[in-house]
């Protein structure tokens, strides 16, 4: 009998999670998702720095007055940091890894790696030249519908996958990132990221990429694309769809994942999108033909409660010499798709990943 409330679909948290941790970067996605997160978790942040001595000095009371350093090259040099949480735009990425790989700093890198996938590739040889560990802070991997999803796809419940979707339609709040707006690639690259990166998390690459993208009508000051749709080939005959709309000013919001196989079939909400941010948990029921619908309990949701997995994975990667769940190098191929995207709508046709090259 299947048993949907067994399986473990929360993050592993590995031995030792006492690794020093400075931030680099207190914008707000730390100030509400990195922060909550490590603090119930238990991570224990020694430091922080933003090149806005404010942001710097909300997150260090939040974690009840850890140290502000007054610069990067304060933080690189403090011996006692172990792991530098970088969070800032990813056209300033590079630079700060070159010093962070310089310091001998394992690091946890914001997504994407950087706007150009050339850079993404020095990125990610940067760390292995100066042999740390480097993750990505993709965390919807660990998002609780998803994460259990995989789950279930693993134990071969739903038998061949054949079909999946993510669909949301939503009002997006882009005052939270008025530096998004400025941006010319902005829903696949900033938000469809992390639905395409947990299809790779469930069912590997694709052969082909093939997008569409629009804008919508009143969207101004607001440059890039914000409504989009995505769909990944499989040489399985699995198709992925993600479609997404960040302008549903007046219909009822709605961000749904499904997963039909040739034994079953998975569907839930991604609570986080329903009212952002406040949201709420995921929901997951699994049905198979001709019995009734399994209903999971899910009681955690994306921000802030998926953002333990990267920085669990990559301490864990730390202890073992292992590799991170969210490895940077693993995520040039969810770049390759993320920019393959790009070429799609751009040239009207479908692109193998294999086209994107650094």
């Amino acid at each position: 009998m299947i048993d949907l409330n067994s399986i473990a679909w929360r993050p592993n948290i590995p031995p030792k999670k006492d690794y020093a941790i400075a931030h680099i970067g207190c914008g707000g996605i730390v100030q509400y998702a990195h922060m909550p997160a490590y603090k119930n978790a238990g991570f224990n942040v020694i430091g922080a720095y933003d090149i806005d001595p404010e942001n710097a000095k909300k997150v260090a009371e939040g974690y009840g007055g850890i140290k502000v350093y007054d610069t990067l090259e304060e933080v690189l040099a403090d011996e006692a940091v172990e792991i530098v949480d970088i969070a800032v735009p990813p056209w300033v990425q590079l630079d700060i890894v070159k010093q962070v790989a310089a310091a001998k700093k394992h690091m946890l890198c914001q997504k994407p790696l950087s706007n150009t996938f050339a850079e993404a590739v020095e990125i990610v040889q940067i760390a292995k030249d100066a042999g740390l560990k480097q993750a990505l802070q993709q965390q919807m991997r660990w998002d609780a519908g998803i994460a259990a999803a995989r789950e279930i796809i693993n134990k071969g419940w739903i038998g061949t996958p054949t079909d999946a979707q993510i669909q949301v339609s939503v009002e997006t709040p882009w005052h939270m990132w008025p530096w998004l707006a400025e941006t010319p690639r902005l829903e696949v690259m900033f938000h469809s990221i992390h639905y395409i990166d947990s299809m790779r998390s469930l069912f590997g690459d694709p052969e082909w990429i093939t997008s569409r993208h629009a804008r919508f009508a009143n969207q101004d000051p607001v440059k890039g694309e914000t409504k989009t749709v995505t769909v990944l080939d499989y040489e399985n005959g699995l198709q992925c769809l993600v479609a997404v709309n960040h302008y549903n000013l007046h219909g009822e919001p709605y961000a749904v994942y499904r997963i039909y196989g040739t034994e079953g079939a998975i569907e839930g909400t991604i609570g986080l999108m329903y009212n952002y941010p406040e949201g709420r948990p995921d929901t997951l029921v699994f049905t198979q033909k001709d019995k009734d619908p399994i209903e999971m309990e899910l009681d955690e949701m994306w921000i802030p409660d998926a953002f333990v997995g990267p920085m669990a994975s990559l301490m864990e990667a730390i202890q073992t010499d292992g590799v991170p769940f969210s490895d940077s190098e693993d995520n040039l191929n969810t770049l390759r798709l993320v920019n393959g995207a790009y070429l799609s709508a751009k040239e009207n046709r479908s692109v193998r990943p294999s086209e994107i090259q650094g």
